[in-house]
């Protein structure tokens, strides 16, 4: 007789201890590998004698369920379904409250993502930082190899930031972290042409033909909700061929459809959706930073951070090119300095604020890389993740931006 496998998921997770004394569940070709909080609260006898539990074996701080090669993707995906249930309980709960949105919901997702790698993308965002002020400070510095190698350590996180995303996303959705760093690597590899070197040279764009498709040879280096996007997709994919997969054939069949599968829908559409969405955010930007009286700066000031969350801010060195090529003047660096200055002290005013320790640790150094110019950490690890530091700092950011772009034209009209 076939396993049911939710009912065995259910069982386990009852026998575990539920929500409040689970840390982690992860898997491996035949286990459940599950990290609580108290093992002492785990029903032993009850979780041994569930139908479709092998065995029980604990060690190295963890509780090892032995399910079997095929069947365990199954419970796994069962039980975090039933995990998952719980929290939607909450939900419908907190919206019917009217506390939780649709965007707020949207944030929550990008802020949990983000939460886990944000160690790396501090202390890169941090050295990044320092050795830009370094170079201007000391410009022969920047031919030495220690500065070069530094560098390279530095851009690592920033770079390749589309890879720790997708590992984190997956880990959120409940995929396989090793499919869903397949998949951000593959949106990374060297014989795609790097996004910005695309925005501002598109000429330079090759495409594929497939199926009717024209998909573009381009990275998605800078890029989040797309990234976000694609491996929820791949979540969903992954567990439906586990559902419907037999499981002699599983560990074959499902990792191979669920990458050829996502990778074709994210380039040949999610990605161009995407890059359609930043050819029209730079037209709309373009008009609006024309109206006068610093209006136009005000509204692109108050927006500019937002397009760093969407992972969209690398396309305005097409619209910097532009205005130095018109005007000589590069009226742009006015907005962006004045939302990188704002989210800096948005940032830093959490760090004074909060009691919490972790915060602080995360908010220092993330309100200093953003007043070296890389707002990634103080934006993602805090301002957005707390919304409220977001908001205010896109007000800074606006009455800045308007600021400093009417003493330009002042000067301007000076000469």
């Amino acid at each position: 007789m076939a396993l049911n496998c939710r009912e065995c998921a259910g069982s386990i997770y009852s026998a575990l201890g539920e929500n409040e004394n689970l840390i982690n569940i992860q898997h491996c070709a035949t286990r459940l590998r599950v990290r609580l909080r108290e093992i002492g609260k785990v029903n032993r006898e009850k979780l041994e004698q569930i139908p479709g539990v092998q065995g029980v074996i604990e060690g190295n701080g963890q509780l090892q369920i032995v399910i079997g090669a095929g069947t365990v993707n199954k419970v796994y995906h069962e039980l975090h379904r039933f995990i998952r249930l719980s929290e939607l309980s909450e939900s419908r709960e907190e919206q019917k409250k009217g506390i939780v949105s649709a965007v707020t919901r949207m944030i929550r997702v990008v802020g949990n993502v983000f939460i886990p790698i944000l160690p790396a993308i501090v202390a890169s965002g941090l050295l990044m930082g320092i050795l830009g002020a370094m170079s201007r400070l000391v410009p022969d510095y920047t031919t030495s190899d220690f500065y070069n190698w530094m560098n390279l350590v530095a851009n690592t996180a920033v770079t390749y930031l589309p890879v720790l995303v997708a590992v984190s996303a997956a880990r959120l959705f409940g995929g396989n972290l090793y499919l869903g760093g397949t998949l951000g690597l593959l949106l990374m590899h060297r014989e795609l042409l790097v996004s910005w070197s695309a925005a501002s040279s598109p000429n330079m764009v090759n495409y594929w033909n497939i199926l009717g498709f024209h998909i573009r040879r381009v990275n998605y280096q800078g890029h989040v909700i797309p990234v976000i996007i694609a491996v929820w997709l791949m979540c969903k994919i992954e567990k439906w061929m586990h559902r419907h997969v037999p499981e002699i054939l599983d560990l074959f069949v499902t990792p191979l459809v669920t990458i050829i599968v996502t990778a074709f829908l994210t380039m040949a559409m999610i990605g161009p959706f995407f890059v359609q969405m930043e050819n029209l955010i730079v037209d709309i930007t373009r008009f609006t930073l024309r109206l006068p009286l610093g209006i136009g700066a005000f509204l692109c000031g108050a927006a500019y951070p937002l397009t760093v969350v969407f992972g969209t801010h690398h396309m305005f060195g097409v619209l910097e090119t532009g205005m130095l090529a018109e005007t000589g003047k590069n009226m742009w660096i006015q907005v962006s300095s004045s939302a990188n200055f704002a989210m800096c002290m948005a940032c830093l005013a959490v760090f004074f604020k909060t009691r919490s320790r972790k915060v602080k640790a995360v908010a220092l150094p993330a309100s200093i890389s953003a007043a070296l110019g890389i707002t990634e950490p103080a934006i993602f690890g805090i301002n957005l993740r707390f919304i409220r530091p977001l908001i205010c700092g896109m007000i800074g950011a606006a009455f800045g931006a308007a600021r400093e772009v009417c003493l330009e034209y002042m000067d301007l009209l000076m000469e």
